[in-house]
């Protein structure tokens, strides 16, 4: 049996799945309609990881997320943009969207210094510790963006740790609105030469970590240059690791209702549900994709026959288990009975558990397309 998931957001008021009904069903984007919610996993560098377009296709899922700082060092953004953009490059024919940078402010600056410094124009980010710098403006952040050909593009943020002090929240709020402004002028620019193409979304980060007033402000301040989407930025985790309900919902609450809003970061399966309850409907993360690497498979609970019977208000709605375990030495079934992905069709856990064991790819890719779809059955039936 999966070992059932632990759901803490089911009790109080997070115990259903009623969600306001003026949420968006969709957004049309240059490489065709995303229906909302959607998950889009991660290809940092341009590529999930162990799979490619077909199978990404094949788990149904809608689009990407790609990293623009990381895509500066390899292939760089000239290459990409002289290749035919990142779609062409990768041949991938939906949706892309491309994460500025903003992250690794958290992920490298934040956790050691000597890794760069936020600067008032600009993000100096020092990729070895030492030597080269590579230098993230608002402009070229867009610009990179562009040259890539992203269907929705993510403005140039200052994104801060859990806990940070208050004067910290408040630098990352005035220099996040003080880009954003950048970005939008410099994306308004880039626009003018491209009337007869289609154009990417722009999306504005609202940063102010827990300080309910710095929130309001720094979305005030996007909402009023005008953008296609908002993200909820910062770390959405406290220090034990547990999700920042309040201020999570307080964020989605200040966005329009008529545009996207972005989870960042989020997340695992019971925290999707309980924050599109709260609003938001497009959310991305590395857990799928990584602890398929780790064997870890996320699974509907066993109880259920079919898709239809999965009840996301039931607190063990969901399982996992690591298939490298004994018990699937002799199991002939497949990962998940309720499963259509290409693994669960044709594979069975004793032999998936076999490639694992002897360390054969294929195991990583045959894990990474079933959580995918894992994944993706959930974002269809939130939609339901």
């Amino acid at each position: 049996m999966a070992k059932k998931s632990s759901l803490p957001y089911f009790l109080g008021k997070h115990h259903h799945l009623e969600t306001k009904n003026f949420m968006m069903t969709e957004i049309k984007l240059q490489h065709g309609t995303v229906r909302l919610p959607a998950f889009f996993p991660d290809g940092t560098r341009g590529a999930v990881k162990s799979l490619d377009s077909f199978d990404l296709e094949s788990c149904g899922v809608q689009g990407i997320v790609a990293n623009a700082y990381h895509l500066a060092s390899a292939p760089g953004h000239s290459e990409i943009r002289d290749l035919g953009g990142l779609n062409k490059f990768m041949n991938w024919n939906r949706p892309i969207l491309t994460d500025s940078g903003g992250f690794q402010v958290f992920s490298l600056i934040g956790e050691n210094s000597k890794f760069g410094e936020i600067q008032e124009s600009q993000i100096v980010f020092r990729p070895n510790g030492s030597g080269e710098k590579i230098i993230f403006t608002p402009e070229k952040c867009i610009r990179a963006q562009f040259g890539c050909g992203s269907d929705i593009m993510m403005c140039l943020d200052y994104c801060t740790r859990p806990g940070s002090s208050g004067e910290i929240n408040r630098k990352s709020a005035d220099l996040t609105v003080k880009w954003a402004r950048r970005c939008k002028n410099e994306y308004e620019s880039l626009a003018k030469s491209r009337k007869n193409a289609g154009l990417p979304r722009i999306f504005g980060i609202i940063q102010g970590g827990d300080d309910k007033a710095l929130r309001a402000e720094c979305a005030a301040a996007l909402i009023e240059m005008g953008f296609d989407g908002f993200g909820f930025g910062g770390w959405p985790l406290d220090d034990k690791n547990n999700l920042t309900y309040d201020i999570l919902e307080y964020t989605a609450e200040l966005m329009p209702d008529n545009l996207v809003k972005y989870a960042m970061g989020l997340g695992k399966p019971e925290e999707i549900a309980a924050c599109y309850k709260m609003g938001y409907n497009l959310f991305d993360c590395v857990i799928p994709t990584r602890e398929a690497r780790h064997n870890r498979l996320y699974v509907f609970d066993e109880e259920y026959d079919s898709a239809d019977d999965i009840d996301l208000a039931n607190p063990k709605f969901y399982g996992y288990y690591y298939i490298t375990d004994d018990k699937h030495r002799r199991d002939f079934r497949p990962v998940s009975k309720i499963c259509d992905c290409h693994c669960c069709k044709n594979y069975s856990r004793a032999y998936l558990r076999h490639l694992a064991v002897i360390g054969d790819s294929l195991a990583d890719r045959l894990a990474t397309v079933h959580n995918l779809r894992f994944y993706t059955m959930l974002m269809e039936k939130l939609r339901d």
